[in-house]
C-alpha cells in the first residue's frame, strides 16, 4: 500500500504507519523492500520529506549477499562497497552482518553468525563469518598463524615504482584518523605494480597485519592515496574508494586444509 508522508525519518514513519514489528521493518529495509517515491531506500534515518510516496514491495532478490563459499561452519561473501561489516553506535543503515543474519535465519530462526574479521566500510571484498561462537574464536586466536595471504586490489593517484613495502607503526588519535608514529602497532603492507597510466597505478596489495586503515594509510603516506578516499586522499568525483580485497588464504583449523577464497574484481577497476 502506499503511503503520502508527513516529514520524518523513514524507520518512524514505517513503525507509525504499518503493522509492522520493529524487527520486520527493520527486515524490510534490509532487503530493498521500502521504496520512497518509487526508489529503494535502507537507510533507518533516511529523512522523508512532504509529499513523498512511500510504499513496500515484496523481498527484492536483487539485495540478496553475494554468497562465495558456505559450508556447517563458515560462510564467506564479497561485500559490497558502501555498507558497514557490523553496527556501530551511531549506524541507523544496513549492514553486512545484517543482511548475512537474515539469512542463515531463513532455514532455522535459531541460527546466529559471527564476524572473523572486518572490512572497512567503502572496501569491497572477500569477509568471513562463523556461524558459532566456538568457531569463530578458533579462527581469531589463531588468526596470523593460520593466515596465509591477505590480497588487495587498489588503484592510486599518481606513477609508483614496480613494487615495495610500508612498514610503521600506526597510531589512531581522537578524532579516529590514523597515521604513523613512534608508537602505535605495527603495520606491515607489500604492494606490486600491475598497470598505470598517466594519472594512476593499479597495485596488488598484500598485508601482513590487518590494522584499521592500514592500506589507505600507507599509500596516502606515501604520497599515493587510493582515488576515491575521502578521508585519507581528496575529495574528487569518484563513486567508490578503489580498494577491493580479492583474495583470503587461510588454513581451516578443523581439517588443517589450506582454502582460497577470491572476490571478482568489479568491472570500474577497469583491469
Amino acid at each position: 500500500m502506499n503511503r503520502v508522508v508527513e516529514s520524518c525519518e523513514l524507520f518512524t514513519f514505517l513503525i507509525e504507519n504499518y503493522k509492522y514489528s520493529k524487527k520486520e521493518i527493520k527486515s524490510l529495509l534490509t532487503h530493498g523492500s521500502v521504496l520512497v517515491d518509487d526508489k529503494v531506500v535502507t537507510k533507518y534515518n533516511h529523512l522523508l520529506k512532504k509529499g513523498q510516496v512511500v510504499s513496500i514491495n515484496k523481498y527484492n532478490k536483487s539485495k540478496d549477499i553475494d554468497i562465495i563459499y558456505e559450508d556447517n561452519n563458515i560462510i564467506v561473501i564479497n561485500k559490497k562497497e558502501g555498507m558497514l561489516s557490523v553496527d556501530t553506535d551511531n549506524n541507523k543503515s544496513v549492514t553486512v552482518y545484517n543482511l548475512v543474519s537474515d539469512y542463515v535465519k531463513k532455514n532455522n530462526p535459531h541460527n546466529k553468525i559471527f564476524i572473523i574479521h572486518r572490512l572497512d566500510k567503502d572496501t569491497s571484498g572477500v569477509l568471513m563469518f562463523s556461524k558459532s561462537e566456538n568457531i569463530k574464536k578458533l579462527y581469531q586466536d589463531n588468526w596470523n598463524d593460520l593466515v596465509k595471504e591477505r590480497q588487495y586490489v587498489a588503484m592510486v593517484s599518481g606513477k609508483m615504482k614496480d613494487s615495495g613495502t610500508i612498514r610503521s607503526y600506526l597510531y589512531e588519535d581522537k578524532n579516529h584518523f590514523v597515521h604513523s608514529s613512534s608508537s602505535g602497532k605495527l603495520a606491515i603492507t607489500h604492494y606490486k605494480k600491475i598497470k598505470e597510466n598517466d594519472s594512476y597505478t593499479w597495485l596488488y596489495v598484500n598485508i601482513d597485519t590487518g590494522r584499521k586503515n592500514q592500506i589507505r594509510v600507507h599509500l596516502k603516506e606515501l604520497g599515493h592515496p587510493i582515488v576515491g578516499d575521502t578521508k585519507y586522499g581528496v575529495k574528487d568525483n569518484s563513486k567508490r574508494l578503489f580498494l577491493h580485497a580479492n583474495k583470503l588464504v587461510i588454513i581451516n583449523p578443523l581439517t588443517n586444509k589450506t582454502m582460497t577464497f577470491t572476490a571478482s574484481i568489479p568491472s570500474e577497476f577497469k583491469l
